[in-house]
This record gives C-alpha cells, sequence and structure tokens, in this order.
C-alpha cells in the first residue's frame, strides 16, 4: 500500500489562504484522522489529496509519484463521503459493483469483488436489498463497500459518520478499525470530533486556520502537547486552564502565582527555557490529575456546580471563587451541587505555556 506526502501545500480561494503550506508525511498503512474545529481546512486538504480540489501551490505525492495534475480515478484513492450518495433503485450488489461495471470489468470479476467486500463487512445478508431497506450503519458500510471494491492504495474518508446516531457511532468507530486491521491499507479520515480521532488514528493531524498544529500518536497530543490550543481541544473533558504571573525565575525552576486564586502560589522545574520574573503563563491541569487537597503545592478551593456521575466515574464541574469553571475527575460518588471540595495541583503534572501559547517543557 502506498505512502503519501505532502510538501508546502496552499490552496487560496481568490485573496483567502485556506491552507497555508502544509507538509505532511504519511506512512502505507498508517490510519491517519485529520481533527480540528469546523472551517480549520481538514476536508479542504482531504479533497485536494482527492484531486477534487486543485492546489495553489506545493506537491501531493502518493507512492512516490507527484499526482498534482493526475485526474482523481488515476490517484489510486477511494473516498467515503459524509453524505451515502447510494442509489436508491438498485440494490446493495448493484451499488457496490457499479464503478467496476463502469469500469467495463468481467461480471465474474465483479461478483467476485463485491463479494469479497461484503463479507469483510459483514452484508452477505443484504445484497439484494434496495438502500431504503437498510439502516444508516448499513447504507455507510455499502459506501465503504464501493471503496473498498476498487481495491484502492489510500482510503479517503470524509466525516462519515456524522449522520449517525451515538450508539452507531460507536460501533461503526469498532468496524473501521478492524476493517483497517483486515485490510491493511492506508486510510485518511477527516472529523472535527476529537474522540473519533483518539479511538481511531495511529497517528493523528490537528489543524487550526490552515495550518498543522501538531501531529502525533493520540497518547503523544494527550500527554505531551506543543501549545495551548493542541492541549485544549485533545482531551473530553477539556483539560483545566489557570493564568499566572512569575514571581521567581531561575536554577531550573520558576514559582508562578495564580491569578484570582487567593495568592495561591505554584513550584514547577522545567529542563529547557523558563519563564522570566514578571511573565504571563497558563498552568494546564487534566481533570484527572488533581490530587487531594494538601497533597500537592498548589491548593484550590472550589464550589461544586454539576456532578456527571459515570458509573466508576465521576465528573465535576465546580467553580472558583472568581467564578471560572474547573473539571474534576473523581472515582468516588458523594459530590452534590453546592459542596465545596478544595483539590491541588501536582507540580509534575502541570503543564505550562507562555503568553503566546507555546509550551515550555
Amino acid at each position: 500500500m502506498s505512502s503519501l506526502k505532502l510538501k508546502g501545500v496552499r490552496k487560496s480561494f481568490g485573496t483567502l489562504e485556506v491552507i497555508k503550506g502544509v507538509d505532511l508525511d504519511i506512512n502505507a498503512r498508517e490510519f491517519v484522522v485529520f481533527v480540528g474545529p469546523s472551517g480549520c481546512g481538514k476536508s479542504t486538504l482531504l479533497r485536494m489529496i482527492a484531486g477534487l480540489e486543485s492546489t495553489t501551490s506545493g506537491d501531493i505525492e502518493i507512492g512516490g509519484t507527484r499526482v498534482n495534475e493526475a485526474d482523481p480515478s488515476k490517484r489510486g484513492i477511494a473516498m467515503v463521503f459524509q453524505s451515502y450518495a447510494l442509489y436508491p433503485h438498485m440494490s446493495v450488489r448493484d451499488n457496490m459493483g457499479f464503478a467496476l461495471r463502469f469500469a467495463g470489468k468481467p461480471k465474474a470479476e465483479i461478483a467476485r469483488q463485491v463479494g469479497e467486500a461484503a463479507r469483510i463487512l459483514e452484508l452477505e445478508p443484504l445484497l439484494d436489498r434496495l438502500p431504503k431497506e437498510l439502516s444508516g450503519g448499513q447504507r455507510q458500510r455499502v459506501a465503504i463497500g464501493r471503496a473498498i471494491v476498487r481495491h484502492p492504495e489510500v482510503f479517503l474518508f470524509d466525516e462519515p459518520l456524522s449522520n449517525l446516531d451515538a450508539e452507531l457511532r460507536v460501533h461503526m468507530r469498532i468496524e473501521l478499525a478492524r476493517l483497517h486491521r483486515e485490510l491493511k491499507t492506508t486510510m485518511i479520515y477527516v472529523t472535527h470530533d476529537q474522540v473519533e480521532a483518539m479511538t481511531l488514528a495511529d497517528k493523528i493531524v490537528v489543524m487550526r486556520k490552515g495550518e498543522v498544529a501538531q501531529v502525533g500518536t493520540p497518547l503523544q497530543l494527550y500527554d505531551d502537547p506543543d501549545n495551548l490550543f493542541v492541549a485544549g481541544f485533545i482531551g473530553s473533558p477539556r483539560m483545566n486552564f489557570f493564568q499566572g504571573e512569575v514571581l521567581e525565575s531561575g536554577n531550573g525552576a520558576f514559582v508562578a502565582q495564580l491569578v484570582n486564586q487567593g495568592g495561591v502560589r505554584l513550584t514547577r522545574s522545567l529542563t529547557g527555557r523558563l519563564p522570566a520574573k514578571g511573565d504571563k503563563v497558563t498552568i494546564g491541569v487534566r481533570p484527572e490529575h488533581f490530587a487531594d487537597a494538601g497533597k500537592g503545592i498548589a491548593d484550590i478551593a472550589l464550589k461544586v456546580d454539576v456532578a456527571e456521575h459515570l458509573g466508576s466515574t465521576t465528573y465535576i464541574y465546580a467553580n472558583t471563587a472568581a467564578g471560572e469553571q474547573v473539571i474534576v475527575e473523581r472515582e468516588e460518588r458523594h459530590a452534590d451541587e453546592d459542596d465545596t471540595l478544595t483539590v491541588a495541583i501536582p507540580a509534575d503534572k502541570a503543564l505550562v505555556f507562555d503568553s503566546a501559547g507555546n509550551r515550555l517543557r
């Protein structure tokens, strides 16, 4: 299966630049997810790879071959859209085999390839049904099957689960992960849902305003974000952020006073660049990283607003004295509205960002 490389890829619509110089290497057989908020350029980038949008500048290579001017049908790709786009008057069998018939493939070859795709997707009992007789999840599997029969070098998925309900989305995520293992092919998947990205990807490309904010494995992005945007975007519930001002800095550590937290101070060691005295910093803490009061360096008093009891885990949405919302993950279930809660920020778990949003390590 083919690798894919983007070199300085840009896309403009008139004076509006929507893709601002993307460099990216995707290895053969990787499952790569483009994720980011609406309007960040992820779907445009996918359509450029597919050949549905031209590039303003830069190169797109599939399997080592430059494909900028190649017709979409000659790029060795197959694309699955958010809309199923099935022919309503055709059976599942005919929908899946349509591209092969259009290409003039022998009937026996079409039947073999459709049968193999139906086996992989567990669609064999449904081959003679019309799309109107299928559930949403079944229709999406037919759309994926239509791509499989073409034996592409690269699969492209543009938010394929967006039209499904929550239960079906979970089921289809599992199906897609299984499909990737079985086909052993390169897959690129676009979504705005970072939970989909975390559960499906070998590698995630986080995009923001037409640029790549960070590339890494799901856990690399979760544990070691490069910037404030990635830290806040990856993770559900979101990371908590506290504003601070540096009081002391030197000898590999700094002391920051947390703004609006009643004089609470946090001392943090760093191996790289230190913020200077007087600098503004942002301290990031994952909901699960808060410690019990007295066990960390910085204790913060909270008033519980809402507690979400999810069985083994409880998410507590609370407010500081200044009205800032803080999300705390706890195993106990006794937190109720208007309860008070004091938590500590363990210094070794706190992430530090400078005033420009860049990570200090």
